[in-house]
């Protein structure tokens, strides 16, 4: 007779976070009531409970908020030393990790990804690449840019809600290193842990205007762009937004870095590590529920292996554990919001219309909330809607290939160019294929690991520019 180990709940406790019912906007160093005072909901996407009110900012807020950073810039904050910069810098990273347990339970409120990943990923590693930026601070004559390298001035961010704070700080740390001023727009459904890092920010007596917060939706983001008055705008978020960004800005001086969408292959060759691989199969797709631009969502598998790492797969998708986002022993969370759901159900519908295989794992999802089991498609043409179009969701699309060459074509088979995985033994195979991959990140025995000292980004219509490391300086100075 064999039994069957469960895990008792064990949920991190919400009492941790002390949540307004209403927030305002972050405005020269103070919350401030929008001006045509409009508000949205934000709601927890694991239960629908909605957890406050959110001042939705209008073109005005927008002035005032560009109008203040312009004042912080020129009279503070870009005549203040390198060295004082730095200062802050580091007392925001130290003050991040004091509230870091604080920060990931309202992330996992507000975004529905599982604590223990807000936990062990996404804060920690804001604070590290608040800590890395501080040390850029007073070296940048020596980082490549030129003797005198100068700031920018105003940036205008616009950050999406896969990952809020982490995405918060791939933007403010290098601005804030290099001397620009910020006006940051966090996602509508994921404004909260934004506002929390204002809290910091008066915390830490960063000067009034250095960053400034607007919240609200898509108008809120093109009164940003459309905002006359900055001189660097960066966005992540989808392919089709970046494109219209990028219209809005023809013919503007304005500097423009984008990450966009992603579509990866994770290469499996017939010498890999397959329990590994397996390991890697499974973080670089259900990861924060798929919610990640550069999510390994095509998998090549090798003929001669398809068969054990399928069966290796399932195996692990069995175990996988979905569920409440505050327990520490949830896998998968909730996905982000209805709209998000829809989309993930319609292309996934579309799948099963064109003669792919959907296979799911045994498992009971929530009644409340937004929740979609870990999916894995097999039977994938290239030309299937799910092989060709962004997700964003837990849905693996499995493709074969018989040689190397057939990998990297099939690979490549894509209009984005943002990751890449490759498994095998050899080393000589995974430089050759590398080399091959037209992806701006391509990650070897191993998925979806980041670091504050290595860059970031994508080609094609997987956006330009570089964030993270020395490379993430130079979009926000003028060298």
């Amino acid at each position: 007779m064999t039994s069957t180990w469960e895990y008792a709940p064990a949920p991190e406790s919400r009492d941790v976070v002390d949540l307004r019912s209403e927030y305002g906007l972050f405005i020269d160093g103070d919350f401030v009531e929008p001006h045509g005072g409009g508000t949205f909901k934000t709601v927890n996407p694991a239960t629908e409970e909605v957890l406050a009110a959110v001042g939705e900012a209008d073109a005005e807020d927008v002035d005032r908020a560009v109008a203040a950073a312009r004042r912080a810039q020129t009279e503070v904050w870009g005549p203040m030393s390198d060295a004082e910069r730095a200062k802050y810098l580091y007392r925001l990273a130290r003050v991040i990790q004091e509230r870091a347990r604080e920060l990931a339970v309202l992330e996992t409120l507000d975004n529905g990804k599982p604590i223990k990943e807000s936990r062990d990923v996404d804060v920690p590693t804001a604070a590290a690449h608040y800590f890395s930026y501080a040390g850029w601070a007073d070296k940048l004559a020596h980082a490549g840019f030129g003797s005198d390298p100068q700031p920018l001035g105003v940036a205008g961010q616009i950050i999406p809600w896969n990952f809020p704070f982490l995405m918060a700080a791939w933007k403010v740390a290098p601005a804030l290193a290099t001397g620009n001023t910020c006006v940051l727009k966090p996602a509508e459904t994921t404004p909260l842990s934004a506002l929390l890092l204002a809290e910091i920010l008066q915390q830490i007596d960063l000067p009034p205007g250095v960053v400034n917060i607007v919240t609200g939706a898509g108008g809120t983001g093109q009164a940003l762009v459309e905002h006359p008055g900055l001189d660097k705008i960066a966005f992540t978020g989808s392919t089709s937004v970046g494109k219209q960004i990028q219209r809005a800005l023809a013919g503007r001086p304005t500097k423009l870095t984008l990450e966009l969408g992603g579509k990866a292959a994770n290469v499996i060759f017939d010498d890999a590590a397959l329990d590994q691989a397996v390991e890697g199969i499974v973080n670089g797709i259900f990861f924060n529920q798929g919610h990640v631009c550069c999510a390994g969502s095509r998998l090549l598998v090798q003929e001669s292996v398809l068969e054990p790492v399928m069966d290796r797969l399932k195996r692990r998708l069995g175990t996988l554990r979905i569920g409440d986002p505050l327990d520490k022993n949830t896998d998968l969370g909730a996905i982000n919001s209805a709209e998000q759901l829809a989309r993930i159900t319609e292309l996934t519908d579309s799948g099963d219309a064109q003669g792919a295989q959907r296979w799911q794992p045994e498992c009971q999802l929530p009644d409340r909330g937004y929740w979609f089991a870990p999916t894995v498609f097999t039977g994938v043409s290239q030309s299937h809607r799910i092989a060709r179009e962004e997700i964003f969701g837990p849905v693996l699309s499995v493709l074969t290939f018989r040689t190397p060459d057939e990998a990297v074509t099939k690979a490549n088979n894509t209009p984005y160019g943002l990751s890449a995985g490759v498994w095998t033994e050899k080393g000589s195979r995974i430089l050759w294929t590398a080399e091959r991959l037209r992806a701006g990140v391509v990650w070897a025995n191993t998925f979806n690991r980041f670091d504050p000292t290595s860059p970031f980004g994508g080609y094609q219509e997987s956006g330009f520019g570089r964030e993270g490391g020395r490379h993430g300086l130079a979009p926000y100075l003028a060298t």
